[in-house]
């Protein structure tokens, strides 16, 4: 079995980290560059960086800091927050970022569609916030856990899946930052619907998370505060399990 991808996703918040607590509650981590220099050092597969308030602030992605995050990174990269245009993403791919993220303005088919034409499948990720109703049922939300869609979780990866995304980033909003584990539940019901990647995320808080995911479906898997807390304190701590831990857990 080929060892499935373990990504560290770091939630940006004006030019500092934050980490959220079911997408609220947000408690400064650290410096962004500072960050991304200790996970080369540790040889992460690769990082995804996301704008937790440019879509809720109608903002453009903060080229600036992202070119010099692009630069000190020696992993693949990707981007999400706000993403809204050919041109942004384009810019985006010309500062070294290497996979954008779409969330909000992924309900706009066409532009994935146009996205995927222009830049390859493999360029383009639907980043989905989903979280579970008073009935059961995995609803779509959009700018950062604010506008519920009402779309059911499966059938909308079903219509991105169509319209030419090359992975899904599927996160749990109920359980993001409680590291008791990934709503198995949901990956379930989301992999056996696509036939392209699906990155779980929300809710790990150990090694074994990962391969549960996996198990349920997942392609790879992410997480936020595994790896920049440590303790039952929650002290800012940023970590990442050596490579032979994660190989042994998928032998």
């Amino acid at each position: 079995m080929e060892t499935p991808r373990i990504i560290p996703i770091l939630l940006l918040k004006g030019t500092g980290l934050y980490k959220t607590l079911k997408f609220k509650e947000p408690k400064y981590i650290g410096d962004p560059l500072n960050a991304v220099k200790i996970f080369n050092d540790k040889e992460v597969d690769e990082l995804i960086i996301l704008d937790i308030t440019a879509s809720l602030e109608n903002k453009k992605p903060n080229y600036e800091l992202l070119y010099q995050m692009a630069g000190e990174c020696f992993m693949p990269l990707g981007y999400g927050g706000a993403v809204s245009s050919i041109e942004e993403i384009r810019k985006l791919i010309s500062m070294g970022i290497e996979k954008v993220s779409i969330n909000s303005n992924a309900v706009k088919l066409d532009f994935i569609r146009e996205a995927a034409d222009v830049f390859g499948s493999s360029t383009i990720v639907v980043s989905m916030d989903v979280k579970k109703n008073f009935w059961g049922k995995y609803e779509v939300y959009t700018k950062s856990g604010t506008s519920n869609t009402k779309m059911e979780a499966s059938k909308f990866a079903v219509e991105i899946n169509k319209a030419g995304a090359g992975e899904l980033l599927v996160n749990s909003i109920d359980r993001d930052g409680v590291m008791q584990g990934y709503d198995l539940d949901l990956i379930k019901s989301i992999s056996g619907e696509i036939d392209i990647p699906l990155i779980a995320c929300g809710g790990a808080g150990e090694l074994n998370h990962f391969k549960q995911a996996v198990n349920a479906g997942a392609s790879a898997a992410a997480a936020g505060s595994m790896f920049v807390f440590h303790g039952k304190h929650r002290a800012v701590l940023i970590s990442y399990p050596e490579q032979s831990e994660i190989n042994a857990l998928f032998r």
